[in-house]
Parts: structure tokens; sequence; C-alpha cells
């Protein structure tokens, strides 16, 4: 597995060409880690509930609805949707293409295999 191409501000990472938006570094390792257990448990919980439906069973929706549920509650409680954790005013560029942001030199640049600035 490569590692993620994080922008310069460290609020994105771009993945297949778009801005993901980070877990808020403001969280303490501990409410991070127990964050991430939350939301691999959610997300098993939709695979479950994913494979009930295809069986017909009775309940699956609702289950899947609320597995979802826990999985979006899970990504705003780490800062990765909701409200933004940052503080100065800059806009959510969240889940866009990074060509249609001002990150779009940046990314060119690096994509064009010239050093980021230090």
């Amino acid at each position: 597995m490569s590692a993620a191409i994080t922008t310069p501000d460290q609020r994105y990472i771009v993945v297949r060409d778009r801005l993901w938006r980070r877990t808020d570094p403001n969280l303490s390792p501990e409410e991070r880690q127990a964050l991430i257990g939350r939301l691999m448990v959610a997300r098993r919980a939709v695979k479950a509930a994913k494979q009930a439906e295809r069986d017909n069973d009775a309940g699956a929706a609702e289950a899947l609805t609320a597995a979802r549920a826990e999985v979006d509650a899970a990504k705003v409680a780490l800062g990765e949707r909701g409200p933004v954790w940052w503080q100065d005013g800059a806009p959510d560029l969240n889940r866009r293409m990074v060509r249609t942001t001002p990150y779009a030199a940046w990314y060119a640049a690096l994509s064009a295999g010239e050093p980021e600035p230090r």
C-alpha cells in the first residue's frame, strides 16, 4: 500500500485525484483509536447487513440503515464529516476533485514531479 498524499495544510489526503478530509489532529491518540475501532465495527455491520439483504433476511434493511448511520456518526466524531475541525474559516472541499480546488496548482506540480516547497 502506498502512502497517502497529504495537502500542504494537512487537511486532506488525495485519493484518485479526489480530496478526502483527514481525521481531526486535535483528537488524543486514545480517542482517535477508540473512534477508529467504532468505525470498523460499524463498517463490518454494514457488510453483514448487505449480506443479510442478499439472503432476504427480515429486518436487513433496518439493520443496514442503522449500520450506515453508525458509520456516519463515527466519521463525524473523527472530524472526517460534519463541521470542519479547522478554525480559520476556510471552506470544506471534502470529496472534490483536486483539480477544481485551490490545491490544483500544488497537485499539478506534484504530479509533474516537481519537489514540494519546504
